[in-house]
């Protein structure tokens, strides 16, 4: 048995598997391992550098891992939690994602955010800017993804999801009304509550009922006993826990899992 929300979306369970600080055999054997745990979707993130521990630790590159993941795994949704929108000609991130879409039998999620990692941008040689500057060209993008998603042969073997991170309530939260199938927060509960309000707000406003149209996804706080049900209560469905190396504990994961499965 699985949750649902009051609307009758299926809680699911993601594990975010931050690339950092371990050898990619670790990384390798936790997918497997949160494969067999009865995860949903595994991500990854989309940086050249870990965000956590030391700054110039071990660290592997999204979309390639994400080529080998849709081989490895069987079942799982895959995706990065974010894409830097920065990083990539749009056309060609989304013939990566039909790539992907492909050798995973249909099982990618694409996620998009604007970026916001310095580090990221100055040492791979990209414009920072500014975050109103990255926001407008992840506006301009989406469509031309679209776009070369729908030109590609053979077509993707879905409407790929697109799942956009951030909160912005003037501009980020109007990209993900106008694009978005998924919207992860970045925030704690009660942000969550309030933005979700803003963003069906802007659904309101361009004529997309986004309460319905728009999975909202979060990383949970706490243990699911104590955070689960509010979360599930403000709409949230898919729920991820972040795990980095180097020793990949998933003890926190499996909880939610169980969690998960005992709702009925």
């Amino acid at each position: 048995m699985t949750a649902s929300t009051p609307g009758g979306r299926r809680v699911r369970i993601a594990l975010q598997l931050q690339p950092q600080h371990a050898e990619y055999r670790q990384i390798r054997d936790t997918v497997l391992r949160a494969e067999d745990l009865g995860v949903d979707v595994i991500f990854n993130w989309d940086h050249f550098f870990p965000l956590h521990g030391d700054p110039d630790g071990k660290h592997f590159e999204c979309w390639t891992m994400l080529g080998a993941w849709a081989e490895q795994t069987e079942r799982v949704e895959i995706g990065a939690l974010v894409t830097c929108n920065s990083y990539r000609n749009p056309e060609l991130l989304a013939d990566m994602a039909r790539t992907v879409d492909h050798m995973s039998g249909g099982r990618l999620i694409l996620g998009i955010g604007a970026g916001w990692f310095q580090k990221d941008y100055d040492q791979f040689g990209y414009e920072f800017g500014t975050p109103g500057r990255r926001i407008a060209r992840l506006a301009a993008d989406l469509p031309r993804i679209r776009a070369r998603l729908a030109a590609g042969n053979p077509a993707p073997t879905r409407d790929i999801p697109i799942l956009v991170g951030g909160g912005g309530e003037r501009k980020t939260l109007r990209v993900v009304a106008e694009h978005a199938d998924i919207w992860h927060s970045f925030s704690d509960l009660e942000t969550l509550r309030r933005k979700s309000a803003i963003l069906d707000e802007h659904g309101a406003a361009i004529g997309r009922d986004t309460a319905r149209a728009v999975e909202r996804s979060v990383a949970p706080h706490g243990e699911p006993e104590q955070a689960g049900e509010a979360l599930v209560a403000a709409g949230a469905t898919l729920l991820a826990i972040g795990v980095s190396g180097p020793d990949h504990d998933l003890t926190r994961l499996a909880r939610w899992i169980a969690w998960r499965d005992a709702q009925g």
